[in-house]
């Protein structure tokens, strides 16, 4: 296993993580994502382990609870063995308070993640989101209190904007407080937003990625082809809800490609789909999920290899598409505003 550094931390994490999101599966909307109970997970985080992954992802909003409760009955009795993230932010009951970056809620929101866990710590702990109604230096304060008891250890950001992470990070430097070292987004071969603002930000100011949903949602299994849908998995059962709209023609491209590449390397489409983005700039770690021990398997052998210069050009241009504006605007003068990756 290759492991990388987390961000501007002195914290080492395998290049892959197991995510649990497919723990539980307590209501209508992660019951399409997988029902994982606690055998199946204890058995799920034996392989991992085995294959050098010690570090596991999950969220308070997971199953409401439920996911974080099943991954700490399976690491029962190996709890110094592994890293644990989760996160915050989003709702956990019926009462005004029960969301959101508060004090009042992150407070109350890591206790009883800790308690669910049955741990005395965390070891990285992300807001889920930017809540632009709370005050970041309130937000960051709480998080900075946290750190300083030794409730957490690190502290990230997920699905922030550019703006909303750097108005974090210049906030933290201000005052002193406890810096995001990483932040976790979607990022795939048909989901490249990242690399517009997110990525330069990273590289420029030292946060590190962690990628989620890197198979994009489900559409780069290798299960949809052009002209063959999808007959089991997550995107069968609806499980793509939410998920970016991706135009078909496009995502028949890339998938096109990926079997190309996949045959001369001889690995899977899944596993070419995250060997490329273990090969892009500020990626730490990239956030596997299973929904069985087959496909838990399946992804670890993405790590151990690497494709071709050559293989990675053919993916990039396959899967590239034109940015938003300001960012095409910003390819007229590369030579004064360079990016850290061709797009």
């Amino acid at each position: 296993m290759d492991y990388r550094l987390l961000g501007r931390s002195g914290l080492k994490v395998p290049a892959l993580s197991f995510g649990a999101a497919t723990f539980g599966g307590t209501n209508e909307f992660f019951q399409r994502w997988g029902q994982t109970d606690v055998a199946e997970a204890t058995r799920m985080v034996d392989l991992c382990l085995d294959a050098g992954v010690n570090f596991f992802d999950t969220a308070d909003v997971y199953s409401q609870g439920a996911s974080e409760e099943i991954l700490g009955q399976a690491l029962k009795g190996r709890r110094d063995k592994v890293l644990i993230s989760t996160k915050s932010t989003f709702a956990m009951g019926e009462g005004v308070n029960d969301i959101g970056s508060s004090r009042h809620h992150i407070m109350r929101a890591c206790e009883a993640s800790l308690k669910r866990l049955g741990t005395d710590h965390i070891d990285l702990y992300f807001m889920h989101g930017f809540d632009a109604l709370t005050p970041v230096e309130e937000t960051l304060r709480a998080l900075d209190d946290l750190v300083s008891s030794g409730k957490i250890s690190y502290i990230g950001a997920s699905n922030f904007s550019g703006w909303h992470l750097m108005k974090s990070l210049a906030t933290s430097e201000k005052y002193g407080l406890a810096r995001y070292v990483v932040y976790q987004g979607y990022y795939s071969l048909i989901g490249r937003d990242y690399e517009w603002e997110l990525m330069p930000l990273g590289v420029d100011q030292g946060v590190g990625l962690m990628v989620w949903s890197p198979l994009g949602w489900g559409r780069l299994t290798g299960k949809i082809r052009r002209g063959q849908a999808p007959s089991s998995g997550r995107i069968a059962s609806g499980g793509d809800e939410r998920g970016p709209i991706v135009d078909d023609e496009h995502l028949y491209k890339v998938v096109d490609a990926l079997d190309e590449v996949a045959q001369e390397v001889g690995k899977s489409v899944p596993q070419v789909a995250l060997n490329w983005l273990l090969q892009r700039p500020t990626v730490a770690n990239i956030v596997i999920g299973a929904r069985n021990e087959e496909q838990l398997k399946q992804n670890l052998g993405a790590v151990g290899w690497s494709l071709t210069t050559g293989q990675v050009a053919r993916l990039d241009a396959a899967s590239q598409q034109m940015p938003a504006y300001p960012y095409w605007h910003q390819r007229t003068f590369d030579d004064r505003n360079p990016k850290p990756t061709t797009w």
